[in-house]
């Protein structure tokens, strides 16, 4: 009796089987993958679509399952693991779902969803051999994922697109693998010299990142909806990706963050912004960054829709940000794109030439001659969208360091500063202020003539100076003659200088041997001061 009694009494549920109360839909598709319940759950074609409509664990919400409320953190934990670490599925039984052809239409969507959690399992690619028919499965569905996506023709709601961000952020936000230098040998490394590693995920990755960009560029993806999930939160993340050192998966984030600059415009400030932070630490901490060449990119077309007048905040990013990415030795890593982006802005705002070339020339090489070249390349760019007014205004400076590089022993990169003559307009407004330019470059040029060791270097100067004597013959004469009077010059205070040096020596030597001290006259002291040697280290001989 009391058997029968007790057997009539609620037995208290199993850990299992609470379990699988809790593993319906896209629920557990993140934290069921360390049991063989969740696993099982994702595959499992019985779900009901009563399981699908609930609220996703990606919003943070509880549900109820059979009258047991989830607590919300658990759920959270859940999805945070998930997106950030990647599950992996081990030993779980994996297995494809039915074709979109298979099944009616109205079951598509139910399908789809499922399809979504499905392949929020993530794989181990480091081990070639480990779970072949569940990758091949899993990228079998993405090929479908990204099909179904390409043909949908009706809106996509909002459980579905809690479910395609849940899917990708399980994918593609992970941490990336450590660079291959360290912070103390910044000196050392040189990112052209470095060995790009390739993502040994990327079969799946690549279907990924082809489905993000078609859900995006989709036109039944309502971007008012849709901004509710790829948020600040999300463009971050993606933002985060850029440092990849795989160049395939950075080319799919260039163009899917385009996509979404172009498509979500509540997002434009946060995005330019974002990209701003991502520079300045770029410039003035670490100086390695695999993604700066593609965000340049980005920013290249974007600067190019700018409406005018130019707004404070774009002229500000122009001087903050893009100027100072000269900067950087592994400029030429990226220099195309940022010389596109200066020559867009001077394009736009011509009074914006003064600005850029005076920046160029705070950040000009010094000792690298191949960035000295690549400077002389932007520089003519920047000089052919330059008008007179503000050509004049940084003229002097500007025809200062090229002399120098003029008379650089390097022959490239005098060659590169001689070509500048062969752009008719920077010619004409060298011509039309020759009077102010030759006489900064005259005895560049006059030595280059004289004493160059390059042939080539030689004939284009011969050909520069022509073109200046061809436009005022009487101002190069007087160039010409002023240049040789300051030659006479030199070379009295060198002949001065030496006999000093000669007057020195007979001193110190004929007091070696009687170990005197040697006195330096005022007469001494003042010739070191004009030939700008110290006076102590002229006594000490």
């Amino acid at each position: 009796m009391i058997k029968q009694i007790l057997g009539k009494l609620p037995r208290k549920p199993s850990r299992s089987s609470s379990n699988d109360s809790n593993n319906d839909g896209g629920l557990n598709a993140h934290s069921s993958l360390n049991s063989s319940h969740g696993a099982n759950s994702i595959n499992n074609s019985k779900p009901s679509s009563n399981s699908s409509k609930t609220s996703n664990p990606s919003l943070g919400a509880s549900r109820l399952n059979n009258g047991i409320l989830a607590p919300n953190s658990k759920m959270n934990q859940g999805k945070k693991s998930a997106s950030q670490l990647g599950p992996v599925m081990t030993s779980a039984v994996y297995e494809a779902l039915p074709s979109f052809r298979d099944v009616p239409n109205s079951e598509k969507p139910n399908l789809f969803v499922k399809k979504l959690n499905m392949c929020c399992v993530v794989f181990d690619f480091s081990d070639p051999s480990k779970n072949l028919k569940e990758k091949d499965i899993k990228r079998q569905t993405l090929l479908e994922l990204v099909d179904y996506i390409s043909t949908v023709t009706s809106k996509f709601n909002e459980m579905a697109m809690q479910e395609i961000t849940k899917m990708v952020a399980a994918n593609l936000f992970r941490t990336l693998p450590s660079a291959n230098y360290d912070n103390k040998n910044l000196e050392m490394f040189d990112p052209e010299d470095e060995e790009p590693a390739m993502e040994p995920a990327w079969p799946h990755l690549q279907i990924v990142y082809e489905f993000l960009l078609r859900f995006v560029a989709s036109s039944e993806t309502d971007a008012k909806l849709a901004k509710r999930y790829i948020d600040h939160s999300f463009v971050l993340r993606l933002l985060d990706l850029f440092d990849s050192e795989d160049q395939r998966e950075r080319e799919y984030l260039k163009t899917i963050l385009h996509r979404i600059y172009g498509k979500f415009m509540v997002h434009r400030p946060f995005i330019r912004k974002a990209i701003n932070n991502i520079f300045y630490r770029f410039i003035f901490e670490t100086e390695r960054h695999n993604g700066i060449a593609e965000m340049l990119e980005i920013l290249g077309s974007i600067i190019n829709g700018f409406a005018l007048p130019l707004k404070e905040e774009h002229k500000l990013f122009l001087v903050r940000a893009l100027i100072p990415l000269h900067k950087p030795k592994c400029v030429s890593m990226y220099h195309q794109q940022l010389s596109y982006c200066i020559t867009q802005f001077v394009e736009k705002d011509f009074k914006l030439a003064d600005t850029v070339i005076r920046g160029l020339l705070k950040y000009w090489p010094i000792t690298n001659s191949s960035k000295e070249v690549m400077f002389l390349g932007e520089l003519e760019e920047v000089l052919e969208a330059t008008q007179a007014a503000e050509f004049q205004r940084c003229m002097v400076p500007l025809f200062h360091q090229i002399g120098r590089c003029l008379n650089s022993s390097h022959f490239q990169v005098a060659e590169r500063a001689l070509f500048l003559w062969n752009n008719d307009h920077i010619r004409n407004l060298i011509t039309q202020n020759r009077r102010v330019i030759l006489p900064i470059i005259f005895p560049a040029l006059e030595r280059n003539t004289r004493g160059h060791w390059n042939q080539a270097v030689q004939s284009l100067t011969l050909n520069v100076r022509k073109i200046f004597s061809d436009a005022d013959q009487e101002l190069f004469d007087e160039c010409l003659v002023k240049f040789e009077e300051d030659e006479v010059k030199q070379m009295e205070t060198r002949e001065k200088r030496e006999l000093t040096w000669k007057r020195l020596e007979d001193l110190a030597t004929s007091k070696a041997v009687s170990n005197e001290a040697v006195l330096v006259s005022s007469s001494v002291s003042s010739i070191a001061i004009a030939t700008g040697t110290s006076p102590r280290t002229t006594a000490g001989g």
